[in-house]
């Protein structure tokens, strides 16, 4: 096992093979965890209130645009993925801010 800062074990499976990419199974494991948190339709009534669902939801969609392999750790140019990322992570801090806010139901006419 590695160690990280703080001299805390890490697992042998998540630690990064190289610096040309991204730990094995994080792009996996972050769209696991963005299904977790996705708010579909049909938890949209119980759950499009609340901020830290919907910036958690944001967040680890950024995760995943951060996470794919074609956004490489090491690349010198901020593509598409990095600016996707970048602009859920300020959604995210709209919802956490209380800048954003429940748009209403489109079915209602709201």
């Amino acid at each position: 096992m590695a160690r990280c800062p703080g001299n805390r074990p890490v697992p042998d499976s998540i630690t990064q093979p190289s610096s040309a990419a991204w730990p094995q199974q994080s792009q996996a494991l972050a769209q696991q965890l963005h299904a977790l948190l996705r708010i579909d339709g049909r938890d949209w009534h119980a759950f499009k209130g609340q901020p830290q669902r919907r910036a958690a939801e944001q967040l680890a969609a950024a995760l995943v645009q951060l996470l794919a392999e074609s956004n490489p750790p090491g690349a010198p140019v901020a593509g598409v993925q990095r600016q996707q990322a970048t602009d859920l992570v300020r959604s995210a801090l709209g919802w956490l801010n209380g800048d954003l806010r429940d748009p209403g139901c489109p079915s209602h006419g709201r």
